[in-house]
C-alpha cells in the first residue's frame, strides 16, 4: 500500500514540476530553458523511480533521442535505453516489465529498448536512426562502467564517411515525403525541408566527423562564420519555439501547423490583421523565411563536411575561366571576395552553371559567398544595364532556368532583385485551391512551361509540348509566368497591377514592341481562358467569337493556352484533371478556327453540325428515316447547344425509343479516360432534375457539366459530364454501373446506390478555418429570354442536389450548367428560365433561397 502511495506522489510531483515549467515558460517565451526543465523534471522522476523499481543489477538506464541530448518537448515520447551486460534472464526480465509499465503508470510515455552491448552495434550496423539515437547517449543511473564501454564500442565501429552518406541519403527520402518543398500551406516544423530536423542531421553529421556538437564548437572549427551562426541560432530557436507552442495549444504531440491551429498560433505570436493580410498569414509568411534561411545554411554545411570527409586530389580542379573553375563537378568560384569585389559575377555565377551541364552543383564555398553577396543587390545593381543583360539570359539559356531560379530565390537573390517578387515570398493563398505560397506556385508555372520544352514529358500534355515545339522566344512565357500572380496579397485586381508591373519590367530590360505587349497581354488575361473554358457555353459561336476577339492573333492565343495549362498544374494536384484538359484543348482549337473567321451566320452554323452529325450518324448504320425520327422532336436550341458528336450520339441511342415511358440511361468514356457522358431520356417530370442530381450525389460524382432539355412532345433530354472522385479511377468499368444504377434510381425515387459506388469525400480543414463568404448574382442575358446564375461557395457533398431543389421549389427550369470546381472552392454557372424570375419579390426570394443552400452547414 506505501508503494502504491510513492507511486501516486511520484506522479504528482511529476505532473505538477511540469506545469510549473509550462508556466514559467508563458511567462518568459524562452524556449531552451522549457526544454532543459522539462528534461530535467524526467531525469528526477526516472532516478525516483529506479529507487521503486530496481533494474536487474548491473544494468544502466540511458537517454537516448532528443532526450538524450537534454531536450524534451511536452508531449513528445522519454527515450530511454536499458543497457544489459547479457540478455536478460526470466528474473530479470520480471524487473524490466515492472520498471517499463511503472513509467506508463507516471505518465511519462516511454519509448524504451531493452540491448546489450552486442546488441547496439549490431543494430546501429543494419540502421542509421539507431546509431543516430546512440550518438546522443546520456547517463542517467546504473553502471557507468557499461555506459562508457558502450561509447567506447560505438566509437571503434562508428564510420564518418558511411555515416554521413547514410544520413544524407535518409534527409532525402524524408525531404522527397514532403515533395521537396519547405512551402507546403500546412508543414511540419519538425521534419519538413527547412524544418528542425534538417538542423539536427548536420549536428549529427558534424559531430560524427569530429567538427563539434555544437553550433558554437563547428564554428570554431571554420564550418561556419560569425554570421551564419547567428542566423541558425535565431532559426534554431525559433523553431525550437513553435513546436513549443504547438504541443501546448493541441494538447497532445502536434508537429502540423496545421489550419485549424494557424489562427490561434498567430494570436500567440502577436500578430495583426493588416488591410491585406491575416495574422495567421504574416505568422506563415515569417515560418518560410526561417525555413529558407535553414534551407540554405544546411545546403552549406552539407557540402563543407562532404569537402572535409572526401578530400580532393588537386588535379580534380578544373578551370572554367579567370573567375570560376569546377571542383568536384561543382561550380567554384576562384575567390572568396570575389563577388564583393564584382557583383556582376553574381549572376555570372548561375549562366556559367546553366552554360556547363557537366557541372552538378556548387560548392560550399561558392555558395557561402553568393548568399553573403545577395546585400550588395541594392537599388543601384539593379539599375545596371549589364546585371539586367545577364537576368534576361537567364531566362533565355535552353537549360536549367527552374533550377537558377529556385537556387536564385533560395540564396534571396531573386527577391532582393526583384522586390515585387520579395513581397510575395511566403504569401499564402487562402482561395481554397492554391496548395503553395505565391513564390512556390510561381516557380511551378515556370518549371511546368520548362516541362513542355522537354521530349521525355510530351506524353504529359501533348499539344503543349508541340506548340512549345513551335513558339518562338518561350523565354517570354518565363517572364509572364513570373509576374502574373506577382500583386496577390496588395488589395485591388492583382492581374491588372501585374500588368502594370510586368510592363515596367519589359522597359527596365529592353524588352519592347510585340515582344512586351505579349508579356503584359498574359498577365492582364491568365485568368481568361480558364474562365471561358469552365464557365462558358463552347457549343455556343458567339462564345468563342467573343473570346477569340479578346486574344487578337494565334500567337498570342497559343502563350495564352501554354500559360494556363502551366498555371492549373501548378496550384495543387487536386485541382488539374483531364475534363478541364479538354475543355482548354476544344476552347484552343474552336478559338484557332475563328481567328480566320468572320462573324458567324447562325444559320449555317446549324446547317454545319447537321450535316456533320448526319455524317456520324450514317456510319452507325441508321437511316435518314431512323435519324428524323428522333430529330423531329428536337428545337433549333437543341441543335445548338450540342455539337455534332453528342448529336450522333443521342439520335443512335434514341431513334428507336422517342416515346419509351421507361428511362433510358447512357453513358459513355470522353477521351482517354477523361470523364464519363451520361445521357437521361425520360418523360419530364417536376422532381426529375432532383432526382438525378441526388443520385450523382449519393454516389459521390462531381457534376462538371449539364445540359437540359425538353423535346416537343415532352420528353427530358438531359446531359451530364461527370468525374469520379478517384483521380486514378477507369472510367470504362463504370459506365455500365451508372447506366444500371441511374435508371433503377429514376425508376424508383428511394432507391440509393449501390456501396461499391460510394466514395467517401471530406471536408477540408482549409475550407473550414478560411471559408469564403458565399455569393450569388442573377442576371437576364441580353434578350431576356433566360437568366444567368452565378454563384462562389466553398465545395461540399450535396451542393448542387441542394440547389436543385431549390430551381424545383420555385419552378425555375433550368437549361444549362457549368460546373466549376477549384479545389475546395466552385463557381457555378447556371442557364434558367421560368415565370416566377420575371416577379421582382419571387426572383429576391429565390436569391435569398440559393443563398440559404449554399450557407447550409456541412454534413456528410
Amino acid at each position: 500500500m506505501a508503494f502504491t502511495r510513492d507511486i501516486a506522489l511520484l506522479r504528482h510531483q511529476l505532473a505538477s514540476s511540469r506545469r510549473d515549467a509550462i508556466q514559467l515558460f508563458r511567462e518568459n517565451r524562452r524556449p531552451e530553458s522549457l526544454l532543459q526543465n522539462l528534461r530535467r523534471i524526467a531525469d528526477r522522476t526516472l532516478k525516483s523511480l529506479v529507487a521503486l523499481h530496481p533494474l536487474p543489477p548491473g544494468a544502466t538506464l540511458v537517454a537516448v533521442g532528443g532526450y538524450g541530448r537534454g531536450e524534451l518537448y511536452p508531449f513528445s515520447d522519454v527515450d530511454v535505453l536499458i543497457l544489459l551486460q547479457e540478455p536478460p534472464s526470466a528474473e530479470a526480465t520480471r524487473y524490466l516489465e515492472a520498471f517499463v509499465a511503472a513509467m506508463w503508470d507516471l505518465g511519462l510515455e516511454p519509448s524504451h529498448s531493452v540491448r546489450t552491448i552486442e546488441d547496439c552495434t549490431r543494430e546501429a550496423a543494419a540502421d542509421v536512426t539507431v546509431e543516430t539515437s546512440l550518438l546522443e547517449s546520456r547517463w542517467l543511473e546504473g553502471d557507468r562502467k557499461l555506459m562508457q564501454a558502450l561509447r567506447e564500442a560505438m566509437s571503434r565501429q562508428r564510420n564518418p564517411r558511411s555515416f554521413f552518406q547514410a544520413k544524407r541519403a535518409e534527409m532525402q527520402q524524408r525531404h522527397a515525403r514532403f515533395q521537396d518543398t519547405a512551402y507546403a500551406l500546412e508543414p511540419n516544423c519538425k521534419e519538413s525541408p527547412g524544418a528542425l530536423r534538417d538542423l539536427q542531421v548536420v549536428l549529427w553529421m558534424a559531430q560524427a566527423a569530429g567538427m563539434g556538437s555544437t553550433w558554437a564548437e563547428i564554428a570554431r572549427n571554420d564550418g561556419l562564420t560569425s554570421s551564419e551562426l547567428r542566423a541558425l541560432r535565431r532559426a534554431e530557436l525559433a523553431f525550437k519555439r513553435l513546436r513549443i507552442e504547438l504541443h501546448l495549444l493541441a494538447g497532445r504531440r502536434e508537429d502540423r501547423l496545421l489550419f485549424d491551429l494557424q489562427p490561434a498560433l498567430a494570436e500567440i505570436y502577436g500578430f495583426e490583421a493588416t488591410k491585406n493580410r491575416r495574422p495567421s498569414e504574416l505568422l506563415m509568411q515569417r515560418y518560410y523565411w526561417a525555413a529558407r534561411v535553414v534551407c540554405q545554411l544546411n545546403s552549406i554545411l552539407l557540402h563543407t563536411l562532404e569537402d572535409r570527409l572526401f578530400p580532393l586530389p588537386v588535379e580534380q580542379f578544373q578551370a572554367i575561366d579567370e573567375d570560376f573553375c569546377a571542383v568536384r563537378g561543382r561550380l567554384a568560384v576562384r575567390r572568396e571576395d570575389a563577388f564583393e569585389r564584382n557583383p556582376a559575377l553574381i549572376f555570372r555565377a548561375f549562366l556559367v552553371m546553366q552554360e556547363h551541364s557537366e557541372l552538378t552543383g556548387v560548392t560550399a564555398q561558392t555558395l557561402r559567398a553568393l548568399w553573403h553577396a545577395r546585400r550588395r543587390i541594392d537599388t543601384q545593381f539593379r539599375r545596371n544595364p549589364v546585371h539586367r543583360h545577364q537576368f534576361i539570359q537567364i531566362l533565355q539559356q535552353p537549360r536549367r532556368v527552374t533550377q537558377t531560379l529556385q537556387r536564385m530565390t533560395m540564396l534571396n537573390i531573386l527577391p532582393r532583385y526583384l522586390p515585387v517578387f520579395r513581397r510575395v515570398v511566403g504569401q499564402m493563398q487562402h482561395d481554397l485551391f492554391h496548395a503553395y505560397t505565391v513564390d512556390q506556385h510561381t516557380l511551378l508555372v515556370i518549371r511546368n512551361l520548362r516541362r513542355f520544352t522537354l521530349p521525355e514529358h510530351a506524353q504529359e500534355h501533348p499539344l503543349a509540348s508541340q506548340l512549345m515545339a513551335d513558339f518562338e522566344d518561350p523565354w517570354l512565357l518565363y517572364v509572364a509566368a513570373l509576374f502574373h500572380d506577382i500583386a496577390k496579397g496588395r488589395g485591388g485586381d492583382h492581374s491588372e497591377l501585374g500588368a502594370q508591373d510586368v510592363r515596367r519590367f519589359c522597359r527596365e530590360h529592353n524588352i519592347e514592341g510585340e515582344q512586351a505587349q505579349l508579356c503584359e497581354f498574359l498577365v492582364r488575361h491568365h485568368l481568361l481562358m480558364s474562365m471561358v473554358a469552365q464557365k462558358r457555353d463552347l457549343s455556343d459561336p458567339a462564345v468563342i467569337l467573343e473570346f477569340a476577339a479578346q486574344v487578337g492573333n494565334e500567337r498570342r492565343l497559343t502563350a495564352l493556352y501554354l500559360l494556363t495549362v502551366a498555371d492549373i498544374r501548378g496550384t495543387s494536384p487536386k485541382v488539374w484533371n483531364a475534363w478541364k484538359g479538354k475543355l482548354l484543348e476544344t476552347l484552343f482549337h474552336l478559338s484557332l478556327k475563328a481567328l480566320g473567321t468572320s462573324q458567324p451566320d447562325p444559320g449555317a452554323v446549324l446547317a454545319r453540325r447537321k450535316l456533320d452529325a448526319q455524317d456520324e450518324i450514317r456510319r452507325f448504320g441508321l437511316t435518314d428515316a431512323n435519324r428524323e425520327a428522333f430529330w423531329s422532336q428536337m428545337d433549333v436550341a437543341y441543335f445548338l447547344r450540342h455539337d455534332a458528336s453528342d448529336i450522333a450520339w443521342h439520335t443512335y441511342h434514341l431513334h428507336a425509343c422517342v416515346n419509351t415511358p421507361e428511362p433510358v440511361v447512357k453513358a459513355r468514356v470522353i477521351g482517354q479516360n477523361e470523364a464519363l457522358q451520361v445521357l437521361v431520356y425520360t418523360p419530364d417530370r417536376e422532381d426529375l432534375f432532383v432526382s438525378i442530381c441526388r443520385y450523382f450525389d449519393e454516389a459521390r460524382y462531381s457534376v462538371q457539366d449539364a445540359r437540359v432539355h425538353t423535346t416537343h412532345h415532352g420528353w427530358a433530354l438531359d446531359s451530364f459530364i461527370v468525374l469520379l472522385l478517384d483521380a486514378q479511377a477507369d472510367y470504362h468499368s463504370y459506365a455500365a454501373l451508372v447506366q444500371r444504377e441511374l435508371a433503377a434510381s429514376l425508376r424508383e425515387p428511394s432507391r440509393t446506390p449501390c456501396p461499391e459506388t460510394r466514395l467517401a469525400r471530406k471536408r477540408s480543414r482549409r475550407s473550414r478555418v478560411f471559408p469564403i463568404v458565399p455569393s450569388v448574382e442573377l442576371q437576364p442575358d441580353e434578350h431576356h429570354l433566360s437568366w444567368r446564375l452565378a454563384i462562389t461557395a466553398a465545395d461540399r457533398p450535396g451542393l448542387l442536389h441542394s440547389l436543385a431543389k431549390v430551381f424545383a421549389t420555385h419552378e425555375v427550369d433550368l437549361k444549362m450548367a457549368k460546373i466549376m470546381t477549384l479545389g475546395d472552392r466552385v463557381e457555378d454557372i447556371f442557364i434558367v428560365g421560368g415565370a416566377s424570375l420575371e416577379q421582382p419579390r419571387a426572383q429576391r426570394q429565390f436569391e435569398r433561397d440559393i443563398l440559404a443552400a449554399l450557407e447550409a452547414p456541412f454534413s456528410v
